[in-house]
């Protein structure tokens, strides 16, 4: 049975143009998997409420956080008001987008806000040192949209079996990415193992779907080495 708590905002950080974390101060230990969701409610308003996944990693004590792209919606309008020290109803955790075998080889396929589990997995089993081979493949439309771009760098500085690949609509000039949209020849370009590895794919609902047929039909991958999450309306 997931908890329901009353938890304190310890910090909200801006991680791009219209991309919040919100850190909520949790004492001891949190009690969830990387990779799992939460479920966040205004105390005003018993039916606004949102699934949002997890960024943070069980290793980071003291907080559990979560990061939203702060849209026109009523609960986002709202959450963009709150400050530190106010308080949200917090019931957590839900969710199987989860590391399974610390051993396996692994792919990140993601979009956008698509990021925030595949974060908590990697800093968790960087923080860990697990010793998972994982690549990440991450779209997005420029590089001011990337989050947690500096997280990434540094995960690959401490932990050498991370490799990130970006993938950009509008390329950067001196920035290393893939430009357009993630196909099957860019998989088969930044994954050269790709038929040895499982893969996690989130983001909106439509590039997951893209992404999941690309494995099936054009890289020929069992759908049982797929793992999948979906943003719904964000």
């Amino acid at each position: 049975m997931a908890d329901e708590l009353e938890l304190n905002i310890k910090e909200i950080i801006q991680r791009g143009p219209d991309v919040k974390s919100f850190r909520f101060r949790v004492e001891g230990g949190v009690d969830f998997k990387a990779g799992q969701f939460l479920r966040a409610r205004l105390l005003k308003d018993n039916e606004s409420k949102r699934y949002l996944s997890i960024s943070s990693s069980p290793t980071e004590k003291g907080y559990i956080e979560f990061t939203k792209r702060i849209t026109q919606s009523d609960f986002s309008k709202t959450l963009n008001t709150l400050k530190p020290g106010d308080r949200l109803n917090i019931q957590y955790p839900f969710g199987k987008f989860t590391l399974d075998d610390p051993l396996a080889k692994i792919a990140f396929l993601s979009g956008g806000i698509g990021i925030t589990p595949i974060r908590s997995i990697s800093k968790y089993v960087v923080d860990k040192q697990l010793g998972t081979d994982m690549v990440l493949v991450y779209a997005n439309r420029s590089i001011r949209d990337i989050i947690f771009k500096e997280d990434f760098d540094l995960m690959q500085e401490q932990y050498s079996k991370l490799k990130v690949s970006h993938v950009l609509c509008e390329p950067a000039p001196g920035f290393k990415c893939a430009v357009g949209l993630i196909n099957a020849q860019i998989i088969k370009n930044e994954i050269t193992d790709y038929a040895q590895r499982k893969f996690y794919i989130c983001g909106p609902p439509l590039m997951v779907v893209e992404m999941e047929r690309i494995l099936t039909e054009e890289l020929a991958l069992p759908k049982g080495n797929i793992i999948t999450e979906q943003f719904q309306g964000y």
